[in-house]
């Protein structure tokens, strides 16, 4: 499994590279989400992959949507993870592959071609960054904390993200949005950032991410606190010893 899912992503990944400062936009899917002909091409090795090795197993990809196959296994694919940053040249995209279990992942990754950067993780085996195993930061408090954060594409979930980087900016704490939730949860994951916080996450965009941060040590859950599955839409994701004062602080936006 992890060889099959490595070299997918690795095969997506160099597909995509071929295109970069090329490629043109195909279709504008809403004023925050553009798709490219990277993003299809990708789609279609990672998924006609997966449906070749695994038939029985349910498939969700944001491109082509859901599969009608009803299985306890479901493959959550974003084929191209920051499709905007890819569109303007910045290198911070990454193909990023999950596979769940009922509601939760147990087996993620997330490739940066650009950077040459591979997220791998798998349930109770830990999270490596090229092959480096790696953890959360040690930081217990927000004021020493960096913080990124993203948003859906509906105006509610952007007028909530906002509000939040509003008052983290106001409180004095560094933040930054990135453009790309695969890889901004493994930074948290990796000790580089402490925390991100998204407002209508899409699976497709966090399911790898999720189990990176899990695996390193970290704590995601929505907005009340309460641990996150597949159901969840707003997200926040920490190296867990900022977690309680991260989820109060975002009650208080």
């Amino acid at each position: 499994m992890k060889n099959f899912v490595i070299q997918l992503s690795k095969k997506a990944g160099k597909e995509i590279v071929k295109k970069f400062n090329k490629d043109q936009i195909v279709k504008v899917k809403s004023k925050s989400q553009i798709v490219t002909e990277a993003d299809l091409i990708a789609n279609k090795i990672i998924v006609n992959a997966i449906k070749k090795k695994f038939p029985t197993h349910a498939i969700l990809s944001e491109e082509t949507g859901r599969n009608k196959i009803k299985s306890e296994y479901l493959w959550v694919i974003d084929p191209l993870d920051g499709t905007t940053n890819y569109s303007i040249g910045s290198p911070l995209f990454a193909v990023s592959i999950a596979l769940f279990k009922g509601n939760n992942p147990i087996l993620g990754i997330s490739y940066a071609p650009i950077m040459n950067e591979l997220y791998f993780a798998e349930q109770s085996k830990g999270v490596f960054l090229n092959n480096k195993k790696i953890k959360v930061s040690n930081k217990k408090t927000l004021k020493e904390s960096f913080f990124t954060y993203c948003h859906g594409s509906t105006d509610k979930d952007i007028k909530k993200a906002v509000k939040i980087y509003n008052k983290i900016k106001l409180s004095g704490h560094d933040s930054r949005q990135l453009g790309a939730a695969a890889l901004e949860l493994g930074f948290v994951a990796a000790g580089r950032t402490e925390c991100i916080i998204i407002p209508g996450a899409n699976s497709w965009d966090v399911g790898a991410g999720v189990l990176f941060v899990r695996e390193a040590g970290g704590v995601v859950t929505d907005f009340s606190g309460k641990p996150w599955n597949l159901k969840t839409k707003d997200m926040v994701a920490s190296n867990g010893k900022i977690h309680n004062q991260l989820i109060k602080f975002i009650k208080n936006v």
